[in-house]
């Protein structure tokens, strides 16, 4: 099989390129890439050029504008890149007969309610971001093409920035934390997220009524101060540099922190439909966190 991978040097991407190396020849591109195998999902001519080029049996695509704010002062860039562009891939991996995998996310729905959604939820997206997301997912199916469209939420890896990160370079700093507790869901590793995505899609390949949308998080739920104090009392129990007491990190509401874009507040997505599809079992959120802070901490 061969594999075009779009958005290789992303956080999930980055993973990608190992869990999809088992499958066949992988080829991978971004933006950055060199001559023909530049991706620059702004030029639709250029992206469909580079897949007639490649001609794979996959296309794997984890590229995104994924500044959720920042989409909100530039919706036509977000719009090619979330939406056009994905549209272009689907039509060329249906002329090609090939597979589309594509990641998606939960602020396609509108984050009301405490229960977790299943794919066939009403969407109702509060952002540029979901509402391009949403677009995209819109485009795929309408090609035509065999996909497989994973919607996921609050990814994390050890490459690049993250929440955790964050979390804890201000704990080594400061005496007190704020940290949203109204905003729930589930972080989920970026390398969980691939290799789920190579599983699925080699089971795919040899069931095509596989194709259709799915729920990818891991499994249980906290709120971003929950996680936040995990990750900062993991690394207290790591004899990591940390200032703040845990007394001291303060549980606040989403108003406490105003931004251009709305965030879901329920982020809760179920996992049901993906794990009998494909014989998986999501793993809890913990232990994939604790493996990216080992990774980041290098302990």
């Amino acid at each position: 099989m061969k594999i075009l991978l779009l958005g290789q040097n992303g956080q999930v991407g980055w993973e990608l390129q190992r869990a999809l190396a088992p499958l066949g020849e992988v080829v991978g591109c971004d933006r950055d890439s060199p001559g023909d195998l530049r991706a620059d999902f702004s030029q639709t001519d250029s992206l469909r050029a580079l897949v007639r080029r490649v001609q794979p049996d996959a296309i794997v695509n984890a590229a995104a504008h994924t500044a959720v704010d920042k989409a909100e002062s530039e919706p036509d860039l977000a719009r090619a890149i979330n939406a056009t562009a994905p549209g272009v891939l689907a039509a060329e991996a249906a002329a090609l007969g090939a597979w589309l995998v594509h990641y998606s996310t939960d602020y396609v729905f509108d984050g009301s309610g405490d229960q977790s959604r299943d794919e066939d939820a009403p969407t109702g997206p509060l952002s540029v971001y979901g509402r391009t997301k949403l677009d995209g997912e819109q485009a795929i199916r309408a090609s035509g093409c065999r996909h497989l469209i994973l919607r996921t939420s609050w990814v994390h890896a050890a490459r690049g920035g993250n929440f955790a990160r964050t979390m804890l370079r201000l704990a080594a700093e400061r005496d007190e934390l704020q940290v949203i507790d109204d905003q729930v869901g589930a972080p989920t590793g970026a390398d969980l997220l691939a290799d789920v995505s190579a599983h699925a899609l080699r089971a795919a390949v040899a069931r095509p009524a596989l194709t259709g949308t799915y729920h990818c998080v891991a499994g249980g739920e906290t709120s971003w101060h929950g996680y936040a104090r995990f990750v900062i009392e993991w690394a207290r129990a790591q004899g990591q540099p940390v200032k703040v007491a845990a007394a001291a990190i303060r549980a606040v509401p989403t108003a406490a922190f105003p931004t251009p874009a709305r965030r879901p507040l329920n982020s809760r997505l179920s996992t049901a439909k993906l794990q009998t599809a494909f014989g998986l079992r999501l793993p809890h959120w913990q232990p994939g966190v604790e493996r990216m802070l080992r990774e980041v901490l290098g302990t």
